[in-house]
C-alpha cells in the first residue's frame, strides 16, 4: 500500500547548540537520497532537540501516514523509540545497530573491530599510554567502541583511559586539556568524531605539545575537516555515502515486502596522515 508522499522519514535529535550537522550525517543523507531518488521517493528530514520530540514526530507521521518508512540513527542502550515504531507499525531501518540480531532491518557497523584496529595501529607505533575522547556513553556504538578500546589496550599491555565528550568542540577542548595536563599524559588520543579531533589539535597547539612528535591524534569518521586540518588528521574512514546507499536499499527492500534483513557496512579503514607517528623517546 503506497501513500501520496512516497517519503522515507529521518529524524535527527540534536541539541540546539549543535546546530550544524556533522559531515557524517550530510554524507549519509546524500547517499540515502541518491538511492531513493532513483525509485521516485524522497527523504523527509526532521531535526528535533531530543528523543521525546523524535517520538512525537513518529506518532504524527504514523497517524497521518506521512511516511512509508523511517530510518533510525544513534541507537541508545535503552532505546524507547523502537518500541514506539513497532507499535505504530511503521517499517523501520536501524543504522549502526550494535548487533546484527535486531528485530528490525538494520545496517550494522562493527565498531568493536574498527576500534581494535585503531588501538593496534597506535600500540604498533609504540604508544603505551592511550586515551579516548568518546561520544555520549548512552549511545550503543559509543559503548561498543569503549569496551573494545579498554579490552584491546589491556590485551596489548597499554594504559587506556576514556573521557566522555558530546561530539561538540567545547567538550573535546575540556577533555584534551585535562588529559594533557596529567602528570603522565597520553602519547596518543582517539576522538569519536572529526569536530572533537580538530578541537584536540588546537588544544595541543595552545599547550605547546607538538603533533605528531609528542602526541598522536586519530579521528573517527573521516571528512573534509580532517583532510584540511594542519597537520592533516589521521582518521578511521568509513565510506558513509556508500553506507547511505546501503540504508536506502534496505528501506526499498522492506517496502517491496522483502524479508527483514541485516546488512553489514564495510569496515572502517585507517587512513594515516600527519597526526600519527611513533612517540618521541623520552630525553
Amino acid at each position: 500500500m503506497t501513500h501520496g508522499m512516497d517519503a522515507v522519514g529521518l529524524v535527527l535529535a540534536r541539541p540546539a547548540r549543535m546546530l550544524g550537522l556533522e559531515p557524517f550525517f550530510m554524507e549519509l543523507i546524500a547517499g540515502i537520497e541518491e538511492s531513493l531518488a532513483v525509485e521516485g521517493r524522497s527523504l523527509l528530514l526532521h531535526v528535533v532537540p531530543d528523543h521525546d520530540a523524535e517520538i512525537a514526530a513518529y506518532r504524527r507521521w504514523g497517524e497521518g501516514r506521512l511516511v512509508d518508512a523511517v530510518v533510525v540513527v544513534n541507537l541508545a542502550l535503552e532505546d524507547h523509540r523502537l518500541a514506539v515504531l513497532g507499535e505504530l507499525g511503521i517499517p523501520t531501518v536501524v543504522v549502526g545497530g550494535p548487533t546484527p540480531d535486531l528485530p528490525f532491518a538494520n545496517v550494522w557497523i562493527d565498531n568493536g573491530q574498527a576500534m581494535r584496529d585503531a588501538v593496534g595501529h597506535l600500540v604498533g607505533l609504540g604508544h603505551l599510554r592511550l586515551a579516548r575522547v568518546s561520544g555520549p556513553r548512552t549511545l550503543a556504538h559509543t559503548q561498543a567502541r569503549t569496551e573494545a578500546f579498554v579490552a584491546e589496550c589491556a590485551r596489548l599491555g597499554a594504559q587506556g583511559s576514556v573521557v566522555e565528550g558530546d561530539y561538540g568542540e567545547e567538550s573535546a577542548t575540556r577533555a584534551t586539556r585535562a588529559l594533557l595536563g596529567r602528570g603522565s599524559p597520553p602519547s596518543a588520543i582517539i576522538f569519536d568524531n572529526d569536530v572533537m579531533a580538530i578541537a584536540g589539535l588546537r588544544v595541543a597547539a595552545e599547550m605547546g605539545v607538538p603533533v605528531p612528535e609528542r602526541l598522536s591524534l586519530l579521528a573517527w569518521d573521516d571528512s573534509a575537516l580532517c583532510r584540511l586540518a594542519s597537520p592533516a588528521l589521521s582518521a578511521m574512514s568509513l565510506d558513509v555515502h556508500a553506507m547511505g546507499v546501503q540504508v536506502a536499499d534496505c528501506v526499498l527492500n522492506l517496502l517491496a515486502d522483502g524479508p527483514v534483513t541485516s546488512y553489514t557496512a564495510p569496515l572502517p579503514r585507517l587512513v594515516t596522515r600527519g597526526t600519527t607517528a611513533p612517540p618521541a623517546r623520552p630525553a
